[in-house]
């Protein structure tokens, strides 16, 4: 009883910290991503947020099932280097008696891994794809960032606006440049604020400022000073939302007889199917070899984890092409996973050497 308490403890702090140095790696690289889309003007810096947690939830049951497959493989890795699994081994119990703790701690992980599979990923696939169909529809004043200066797509307008309020609407410093009719324009102010009308349309409200206007090239140039002056912002229209199939619900998935939707579908449960295989595969896979040194065994270990999900995003590939039948879908990968899990637990159960050829993966 002592044993188990103190393995499942040690695997719930070994599990959270790789989920955590996990989520702080994809949170890293994602942050450096969007914040070079927010200085380029090509989403604003409000969005950042909300794009970030929608894709730290798209890549969450990934995560979730490397944190837990590396959990055991630490936790395991250590009891072999600290002569503990000699002891359990020592006290009459297998290595197999260890799965049943093993897996009463992971069960719960790898059913919320099912859940984020097949249930909140599509979801915040959906909500993103949302999400930036509306930021498209925004109007210009609203993809400003403070400090930059802003082109619109048109070509026609330049913005810059030194700083927002906290809520956005009122502005400080405004500087627009606008061409029209072969004239250049150029309206600054030290105050604005935006505007709704009654029909709708987004309007930047300047308040004494002063309006340059004249023909590039020439002396014909025009001043006007105004207490309030209102420029219209143009806005995209709303597209129209398709739903992408990752973003499908689970019921609209399986009541589809679509080869699309059955490969979706299929897709879907292989996360969960593929992270108790793993954690199994991380059971004898954590024999530490004292001449191999303490990483190599993770390092093996973490690249069958790369080859396993490098194997289901081909075999994805190949049933989307019909060079593979869907009804044989992810199941040769699963089961060869699975046979190989079933051979080194009896190799490792008998102490007998994986591979007769090389001594980097003998007990002996």
């Amino acid at each position: 009883m002592l044993f188990k308490t103190s393995l499942k403890k040690e695997l719930l702090i070994n599990s959270i910290t790789a989920l955590l140095i996990l989520i702080s790696i994809v949170l890293a690289q994602r942050v450096t991503v969007y914040l070079k889309f927010a200085a380029k003007g090509s989403i604003p810096n409000d969005a950042i947020k909300t794009i970030l947690g929608l894709n730290l939830i798209k890549y969450s049951p990934l995560l979730l099932s490397l944190s837990i497959f590396l959990a055991v493989l630490l936790t395991l890795s250590r009891w072999y280097r600290d002569q503990e699994m000699i002891i359990w081994l020592s006290s009459g119990l297998s290595l197999a008696k260890i799965i049943k703790p093993i897996t009463s701690f992971v069960m719960p992980a790898v059913f919320l891994v099912a859940f984020l599979s097949l249930f909140l990923n599509p979801w915040a696939v959906r909500t993103a794809d949302q999400f930036k169909s509306q930021l498209k529809s925004r109007d210009e004043l609203s993809t400003i960032n403070p400090g930059t200066f802003k082109e619109s797509k048109n070509s026609e307008r330049v913005f810059y606006v030194e700083s927002f309020d906290s809520l956005g609407s009122a502005v400080k410093n405004i500087f627009v440049q606008t061409k029209q009719n072969n004239k250049l324009g150029i309206v600054i102010a030290n105050n604005g604020r935006r505007e709704i009308s009654s029909k709708g349309d987004t309007y930047i409200i300047m308040e004494k400022g002063r309006r340059y206007e004249g023909v590039p090239n020439t002396k014909e140039f025009s001043t006007t000073e105004f207490d309030k002056y209102g420029i219209l912002t143009t806005q995209e229209p709303i597209e129209s939302f398709e739903e992408s199939i990752d973003s499908k619900k689970l019921y609209d998935v399986i009541k589809s007889n679509t080869l699309q939707d059955r490969l979706e579908f299929q897709w879907r449960i292989a996360s969960p199917i593929a992270s108790i295989l793993l954690v199994f595969l991380a059971i004898p896979l954590s024999f530490t070899n004292p001449r191999a040194g303490r990483s190599l065994n993770i390092i093996f270990a973490v690249l069958i984890f790369i080859i396993y999900n490098n194997l289901l995003a081909i075999m994805n590939t190949l049933i989307t092409l019909k060079k593979v039948n869907i009804a044989v879908g992810f199941w040769p990968i699963h089961i060869i996973f699975l046979l190989l899990t079933i051979y080194l637990t009896y190799k490792r159960s008998m102490n007998q050497p994986i591979f007769k050829l090389g001594s980097m993966f003998n007990t002996k």
